[in-house]
């Protein structure tokens, strides 16, 4: 299959996944989930576990830290949970742009987007409001026209909704709207959405290789895409 920028039609419309995708942002998640264990009296999970655990929003890392597991422990008191969430909120506040970068190739990428007036959005599942200081501190202002977070709409990936409404903000089919994730997670959204997905090798799926979610590229860099 060639490649989505070197056949017809090309994408009218490009979405991003955030963490994984187009940012390594592990060292701040880590440093934030392991203050929060850490206020707990619990032991830090440190960064091999955490990179298991996250991809489906702060909530659910937060269960999965207090489980140590990527599998949540239905037994959790709620308000643990609550408690533990808020802390580490505060903490990822105050971390967020700790260790963070941009992959390799990816600032290239976006630039010839830019050049050649293909719009562009993020569609994540963190909290829309972490969103503007990523961008902030890794200068990436003018690229995106949009930012769906995992708490803007009422559901978030895998769901397609978020997809969807990205496509319908831009007034763009989404049979002509590209997908770039990491995750089985935006494999299954880009699919229910009626979207064709590109998944980069490095990301975070939670130990899996993500040529198994069977995406329509797979690629290491995204200058691979063009």
């Amino acid at each position: 299959m060639s490649q989505p920028f070197s056949s017809t039609p090309t994408p009218q419309l490009v979405l991003f996944d955030l963490d994984g995708t187009l940012v390594d942002s592990l060292p701040g998640l880590t440093m934030a989930t392991d203050q929060m264990l850490l206020s707990l009296g619990r032991a830090p999970a440190g960064i091999a576990a955490v990179c298991q655990w996250v991809g489906n929003g702060a909530a659910t890392l937060v269960r999965r830290a207090l489980s140590n597991s990527i599998e949540v422990d239905k037994s959790l008191d709620p308000q643990l949970v609550n408690e533990a969430l808020k802390v580490f909120m505060h903490a990822y506040r105050e971390s967020i742009a700790e260790g963070t970068v941009l992959y390799p190739g990816v600032r290239g990428f976006l630039d010839e987007l830019k050049l050649r007036k293909v719009p562009m959005a993020i569609v994540t599942n963190k909290p829309e409001g972490f969103v503007p200081d990523i961008i902030n501190s890794l200068e990436l202002h003018g690229y995106f026209q949009l930012v769906v977070g995992g708490d803007t709409l009422a559901t978030k990936k895998p769901d397609p909704e978020p997809l969807l409404h990205a496509a319908k903000s831009f007034s763009v089919p989404p049979a002509r709207v590209l997908m770039v994730g990491d995750s089985r997670h935006d494999v299954r959204a880009a699919r229910n959405a009626g979207m064709p997905v590109a998944c980069v090798t490095y990301g975070y799926n939670h130990g899996e290789s993500i040529a198994e979610s069977s995406p329509d590229w797979v690629v290491d860099s995204f200058m691979e895409l063009l």
